[in-house]
């Protein structure tokens, strides 16, 4: 046996593909009307990573998503603001001038996203540079195509190789579950990425057809839950892409509190990856459609 032989023996995957969907199923028709309310819908407001991640993104959009958060507290007084604001590197510093709130946190996503198809020095000078112009927090994509390959070493030396240059600061991996599909694959590249010394787990980039599903949430949480047990060391959880209602985020909410529990229930142990998920949640929450972020 090899390392990687030896760590997926010791963390089976013990669901099939037909048991995770039962298993969902299940969960959410039993728990998701006690989650489905205001103060959850708060909860769920305040773990999410504000998000603009296209193309055609500008200084000026990056600022203007700044002073919403700026404003938030005093616009909407007695609801919490979400955790941070997830943008391109280039964009960290105009995101850093403009925060009133210098602890505030600034996700980036780095290390050639959302293919992961580049040179690890590449991805390496990206990270340090995206945390030089601001970023507190990094979000790289597990490099698919070499798991799928069956390439483990490349895969935990480079999240290895990018911990370190984020040193104290999060980092986040994005496992890219509509690509992986199976649970196996999906339990055997979260389990990799842990054992890699990464501090969040992450379903999608948003820039494929399946993105962040409740399959997926019951697959990594329940490998957090795994990992946690045998080692002590807690992960966070991020559902990414496509949570976009209210609706959805309840669902992904009760499956990460069914499975971890309420010790994951903070914006320290689990966030969300969204775009539009925010004004959904604010305007369920005054009872109107908003449209403030």
């Amino acid at each position: 046996m090899n390392k990687f032989e030896e760590l997926f023996a010791q963390y089976p995957c013990p669901f099939t593909d037909e048991q995770v969907k039962a298993q969902v199923e299940d969960i959410l028709a039993k728990h998701f009307d006690e989650n489905n309310n205001v103060e959850v819908w708060k909860e769920c407001l305040h773990q999410i990573d504000y998000t603009t991640l296209s193309a055609d993104d500008t200084v000026a959009r990056v600022e203007k998503m700044a002073n919403a958060v700026n404003n938030f507290e005093k616009d909407f007084p007695g609801i919490p603001n979400v955790a941070a604001i997830c943008v391109y590197p280039a964009m960290a510093e105009y995101v850093r001038k403009a925060l009133k709130d210098p602890k505030f946190n600034i996700a980036c996503v780095s290390g050639v996203f959302p293919s992961s198809q580049s040179f690890l020095e590449v991805k390496v000078a990206e990270t340090a540079l995206a945390l030089k112009a601001g970023a507190t927090e990094i979000d790289i994509v597990l490099p698919v195509g070499k798991f799928l390959e069956g390439r483990y070493q490349e895969c935990y030396d480079e999240i290895v190789e990018l911990k370190a240059v984020c040193g104290a600061h999060h980092l986040k991996v994005i496992l890219e579950t509509g690509m992986l599909k199976s649970a196996e694959n999906i339990w055997k590249a979260s389990i990799l990425s842990m054992a890699a010394g990464c501090d969040f787990i992450k379903t999608s980039t948003g820039k494929i057809a399946v993105n962040a599903t409740p399959e997926a949430t019951f697959i990594m949480c329940n490998a957090i839950k795994a990992w946690r047990e045998k080692t002590g060391v807690k992960m966070g959880y991020k559902p990414a892409g496509g949570v976009s209602t209210t609706a959805e985020a309840v669902q992904h909410f009760t499956l990460v509190k069914e499975v971890l529990g309420e010790e994951w229930l903070n914006n320290e142990s689990f966030r969300f990856g969204a775009s539009r998920l925010a004004n959904n949640l604010l305007s369920s929450i005054v009872g109107t459609e908003t449209k403030y972020f």
